[in-house]
């Protein structure tokens, strides 16, 4: 049965702001007595802001699945009450997708109102995302074990490039505190596709003869490193390959995590620059500006942003102070360091990324970040 007019109360939280962090929400009926759906879900470390929004879009979600075409939303967060209300504008950058996934949530319902209450008044939601932030401890328990398993690391070595990745105090101007969590982003090595210059999302080109080579100097430039405690990777074969030679290389565990895949191009894939342009021209000279908008049954830059960004999360969250390897894909490590340096999409248009390059991005546990290096093919 579903009930067309319903009431969404949100909440989020932050044990350190940002900290471990999860969200709640809850879809009650017009009668504000029946309950239809809850929601609630530990996101990693994020700040209460962006917990509040995600708890936000998922109360949005269930009242979709539920049907609703009226939903009076409830939420004791003033600044997601304004924001959404268009009276305040959104300067975070890690809130931007999360708002932007929100309003398209919105537009599907005939009309959505947005009303600030005390926190006593939202106790449903704040108790959810209570209990999604007690399962922090979950997360704490996976990374004990497999702190357990890691063998001793070995010396870093020194030189340029891998003086980059040892242990350094914070930049000075980044004011952050703490040990990062240090990405290696690896782009993975060649294709035919590359070659030929063609949009390569979420097809599977293996790699070229001389792709496999550019994964083997890689993996034996990151063997030189040492320090390095695990490897993860786009299910992508072209990322896979080239992740597993690093991997066999470090005598790392390698992870495949589905977030790290590359965008999907919908109707574009396999077609050039100039292809995609003459097909749709009008689109494909907004798509170049506008990170909201998705390819012809596509993925949209900022749908990757959100999923990247989950990922980064959880990766800092799994593995705190730690040297790791990421293999993927030149939008998903533009979206790294976009996240990183905490600027807007327009660092996605004008960034090139070689094949099998290096960058590297780190995360402090206070919420700082930095990148360190970019683009680096030296060992190519």
């Amino acid at each position: 049965m579903t009930e067309r007019e319903v009431i969404v109360e949100a909440d989020g939280g932050s044990r350190g702001n940002p900290g471990p962090a999860g969200y709640g929400a809850v879809v009650f009926a017009a009668d504000h007595v029946r309950v239809l759906a809850e929601r609630r879900e530990f996101i990693g470390v994020a700040t209460n802001n962006v917990a509040e929004y995600r708890g936000l879009v998922a109360g949005l979600e269930a009242a979709a699945e539920l049907g609703a075409s009226v939903v009076a939303v409830r939420m004791d967060s003033k600044l997601v009450v304004e924001q959404m209300s268009g009276r305040w504008k959104i300067k975070h950058a890690a809130m931007i997708p999360l708002a932007d996934r929100a309003r398209r949530l919105v537009a599907g319902f005939e009309r959505v109102s947005f009303t600030w209450i005390p926190r006593a008044e939202n106790s449903h939601a704040d108790r959810l995302a209570n209990e999604a932030m007690d399962d922090a401890t979950l997360v704490d328990e996976v990374r004990t074990a497999r702190e357990a398993e890691k063998p001793t690391a070995a010396p870093v070595a020194e030189d340029p490039v891998v003086s980059a990745v040892a242990a350094q105090p914070a930049p000075g101007w980044t004011g952050a505190t703490g040990r990062p969590t240090r990405l290696l982003l690896l782009r993975h090595g060649q294709t035919e596709l590359s070659v030929q210059r063609r949009y390569s999302g979420r097809g599977n080109p293996p790699l070229t003869e001389l792709g496999r080579e550019q994964a083997a100097r890689a993996a034996k430039m990151l063997a030189a490193k040492g320090g390095i405690s695990a490897v993860v990777s786009s299910p992508l074969s072209r990322a896979r390959d080239t992740a597993e030679a690093a991997a066999a290389a470090l005598d790392a565990p390698l992870t495949v995590l589905d977030g790290l895949i590359e965008t999907d191009f919908g109707e574009w894939e396999g077609l050039t620059f100039l292809e995609a342009a003459e097909r749709d021209p009008e689109l494909h000279a907004r798509w170049l500006g506008d990170a909201s908008l998705p390819a012809p049954g596509g993925e949209s830059f900022d749908q990757v942003r959100e999923r990247v960004d989950a990922v980064r999360r959880d990766l800092v969250g799994l593995y705190p102070g730690a040297n790791l390897v990421v293999v993927s894909h030149v939008t998903p490590i533009k979206t790294l360091l976009q996240l990183a340096l905490g600027v807007g999409p327009s660092l996605l248009y004008r960034l090139h990324l070689d094949l099998a390059s290096l960058s590297i991005a780190e995360f402090y546990p206070d919420g700082g970040s930095s990148v360190r290096l970019v683009n680096d093919t030296s060992y190519l």
